[in-house]
C-alpha cells in the first residue's frame, strides 16, 4: 500500500520535497515523521508516515472536534456551564485553569473547548470528556479515515505515568487524512468548524515551529503536542496544521518528534523546516 501510495505522488511538485524532508529528518537526534497533504488534491509527500508517535496535545483538536459534534446534534451546548471541581484539577500538566482557580471554578462549554484548544489546557481536556467519553472520540477518527490515530488515555492518565502517553498515537499520514476531512467539513457543520478552526488560528503556543518559517500572515490552523524533557529526553514535540497557500489551496501538515535528546530549539526548528520544504513543493 505504501509503495503504491508513493508511487502514485511521484508527478506531483509535492512528492519532489520527499528528499529535503529525509535529509531535515536526519538533522535531529530522536525518531522524525513528517506527512503533508494537498486538502483538496489529495497530492501526498511523507516521511516516516506510517510509523506511531505520541501525540501529547494534539489530541486535544479529536476531543475538541467530538464535543462540537455533540453540539452540532443538540445534545449539549456552548453555552451549557460545568462545574470544575477541586478534584478535576489536573496536576503536572499545563492548565492555566487549574492555576487561576486551584479550588475549582464554573465555566462554560465554549470557555472549555476555547481553552483546550487556545491554551492547550489539560484540565479542560479532561473535563470536556464529561461531554464525550474518550471511546467516542476514538470511533470519531476512525470514522473520518484516521484508522492509524487511537486515543485511549487522559491528560491525567499521562501526568502520572509519562510512559502512558505512547497509547495516545498517531502515524502523521493519519494525521494529515483527519486534518484533511476536518477542513473538507466531515463530521462537523459549517459554524463548529469555523470556530474550531479561529480557535486554532489564534493559538500561540507552538509558534516556533509549523508557523515559524512560513510567509507572514499566512493563515495557519494548528495544534502543538510536548512532553515534558525527563533525564535529557523528550517524548514527544508535534506540531500539526493546515496552512492556507497562496493559490487559495489547503496544505494539511503534520510533524512528529519522538525519542529526542535535541534541545527545543533543534526539535523546533526541524519541525518549521520541514513544514516550508512542504510548503515550497505544494506551490510547484
Amino acid at each position: 500500500m505504501l509503495t503504491l501510495l508513493l508511487a502514485l505522488t511521484q508527478a506531483t511538485g509535492l512528492a519532489r520535497a520527499r528528499h529535503t524532508i529525509d535529509s531535515l529528518a536526519g538533522t535531529v537526534s530522536g525518531r522524525v515523521g513528517a506527512a503533508a497533504m494537498i486538502v483538496e488534491t489529495g497530492d501526498l509527500v511523507m516521511s516516516r508516515g506510517n510509523e506511531r508517535f505520541p501525540m501529547q496535545s494534539v489530541a486535544k483538536l479529536p476531543i475538541a472536534l467530538a464535543v462540537l459534534q455533540r453540539i452540532d446534534a443538540g445534545t449539549a451546548k456552548l453555552s451549557q456551564e460545568i462545574h470544575v471541581r477541586q478534584q478535576d484539577m489536573v496536576p503536572a500538566v499545563h492548565s492555566p485553569i487549574r492555576d487561576m482557580s486551584p479550588n475549582g471554578t464554573r465555566l462554560t462549554v465554549r470557555e472549555l473547548l476555547r481553552a483546550a484548544i487556545v491554551e492547550s489546557d489539560g484540565t479542560a481536556a479532561d473535563v470536556l470528556l464529561i461531554l464525550t467519553p474518550l471511546h467516542s472520540v476514538d470511533q470519531l477518527v476512525h470514522k473520518l479515515g484516521a484508522d492509524s490515530m487511537t486515543i485511549v488515555a487522559t491528560e491525567r492518565a499521562m501526568a502520572a505515568d509519562p510512559t502512558v502517553q505512547y497509547k495516545n498515537w498517531s502515524t502523521p499520514l493519519a494525521a494529515v487524512k483527519f486534518l484533511r476531512a476536518f477542513e473538507q467539513g466531515r463530521g462537523i457543520s459549517g459554524p463548529s468548524r469555523v470556530l474550531l478552526t479561529t480557535w486554532l488560528s489564534e493559538t500561540t503556543i507552538g509558534d516556533k515551529r509549523i508557523k515559524a518559517l512560513l510567509p507572514p500572515g499566512t493563515a495557519v490552523a494548528h495544534k502543538s503536542g510536548t512532553d515534558a524533557t525527563r533525564q535529557g529526553l523528550t517524548r514527544a514535540t508535534n506540531d500539526i496544521g493546515i496552512a492556507t497557500l497562496p493559490n487559495g489551496r489547503h496544505l494539511a501538515i503534520a510533524v512528529f518528534v519522538r525519542d529526542s535528546k535535541a534541545t527545543e530549539l533543534q526539535r523546533e526548528a526541524v519541525i518549521a523546516k520541514i513544514a516550508r520544504a512542504a510548503w515550497d513543493a505544494a506551490q510547484k
